[in-house]
């Protein structure tokens, strides 16, 4: 029995292929209405390439990074390390002849051979310049096919997302509160940097500045308190024991992030949260901390931990272990847009850290709602569009990491 079609001299193969619109493939072009085609031509979508990866150094201590291509069309990243500014742009620089010429569209291909090639894996160095390419190449994606990266992550999995502010103390809160935020991190207070071993006045010290923070905030205020590894693991104990009456959202690094088996000897021994992640890189890098129940809360940095790529791997796996993840981003306003594009598209998403929501930066930044979440972004790409204009004088910094000493006999210390 013949096929219908062939009697009109149409074969089946050519009407599917004309109903799912994948003929002629390797010649596709970008539709009119797409955002990297310019008015009144189309722009070849089988012929993009990376022509210049360029950095910036802007204040108060970040980098942000474009990938240009020969369409017109650029991807932004943030490839932050702290501290280190002028080597990620270095390593970016080592990796910039393999980029050159290359397709930006092949994400996961660029992230493993950029990755694997380098012979000495992992590291913050490698992954943070990474992240950033990472970011851009996302970026670059969704701009040319028209959406927002979680769209390409399989569409988002809610319409916003909570972020927290910080606090260091009760007037602080009070502020944070009426601006909306639902939402605090603070630090452990302290007149001094922590001894190894320390005395009932520093404990009291600490306890009493979070007391004052949860009765301003109030019992519907979530208040977490970061250790940031700089307690020791025998003094966090004791600490960890006199903050559970006022019951913190969550405790993270309450001692070194490398030091998993003492952070499952912490989290065994209390019922609050412990969460770690911000100095943990890559999915091999999470392994451990999740096989091992080290966490309850993990926090990859997408500015270190291996980018969007990555961030969606280590969601993955922290989801088969039941465990959210609350993105760590003490960073500029295109790693927030990062977070918020991985947030908008796992399901075992927590809260998202931020300290700029891009104004002075971006054309059109976050804003805080009401109830204390921010808008997943609407646009192509990462959603966002740096102001030029605005950033003028933020071009440019030399910001160093703390040094800090030991108040008594001038010994080195965390910070």
């Amino acid at each position: 029995m013949k096929s219908p079609n062939k009697k009109s001299g149409i074969s089946r193969r050519s009407a599917i292929q004309s109903v799912l619109g994948v003929a002629g493939m390797g010649s596709m072009v970008l539709p009119q209405t797409s955002y990297a085609a310019s008015p009144g031509h189309f722009v070849d979508y089988s012929k993009v390439k990376i022509t210049k990866l360029e950095t910036f150094l802007v204040k108060p201590r970040w980098i942000f990074l474009k990938i240009h291509t020969d369409v017109g069309v650029y991807g932004l990243g943030e490839p932050l390390l702290e501290g280190r500014a002028l080597t990620i742009q270095t390593a970016i620089k080592e990796v910039e002849p393999y980029l050159i010429g290359k397709d930006p569209r092949q994400v996961v291909h660029h992230w493993q051979a950029i990755y694997r090639h380098a012979f000495y894996r992992g590291g913050p160095i490698l992954t943070s310049a990474l992240s950033g390419i990472d970011h851009a190449l996302w970026d670059i994606k969704g701009k040319l096919l028209n959406v927002p990266v979680y769209e390409l992550l399989g569409g988002p999995t809610r319409d916003r997302v909570r972020v927290y502010g910080r606090a260091s103390n009760a007037e602080d809160m009070k502020k944070r509160k009426a601006e909306g935020y639902t939402v605090i991190k603070t630090g452990v207070a302290k007149k001094n940097p922590a001894n190894i071993v320390e005395n009932p006045q520093f404990i009291k010290y600490a306890v009493d500045n979070f007391a004052s923070l949860r009765e301003a905030g109030g019992p519907e205020m979530d208040i977490a308190i970061d250790f940031h590894g700089s307690i020791s693991p025998q003094t966090a104990k004791v600490l960890i024991k006199q903050l559970e009456p006022f019951q913190p959202m969550f405790v993270e690094e309450p001692c070194q992030a490398q030091n998993v088996d003492t952070m499952v000897d912490i989290a065994r021994g209390t019922h609050l949260p412990i969460a770690t992640g911000e100095r943990i890189f890559t999915k091999w890098g999470f392994r451990e901390i999740l096989e091992k129940g080290a966490a309850s809360i993990v926090q990859p940095d997408l500015c270190h931990a291996g980018g969007i790529t990555e961030g969606r791997l280590i969601a993955g796996m922290a989801e088969a272990y039941y465990v959210p993840i609350a993105p760590h981003n003490p960073m500029g306003p295109i790693s927030l847009a990062v977070g918020l594009n991985l947030a908008a598209s796992v399901p075992n998403f927590l809260v998202q850290e931020q300290v700029s929501l891009g104004e002075g930066y971006l054309k059109n930044p976050f804003k805080l709602q009401s109830d204390g979440t921010v808008l997943i972004p609407k646009g192509p790409g990462l959603g966002v569009e740096l102001d030029e204009a605005l950033m003028k004088d933020k071009i440019g910094h030399d910001w160093k990491n703390p040094e800090t000493y030991n108040a008594l006999d001038g010994s080195v210390v965390d910070w």
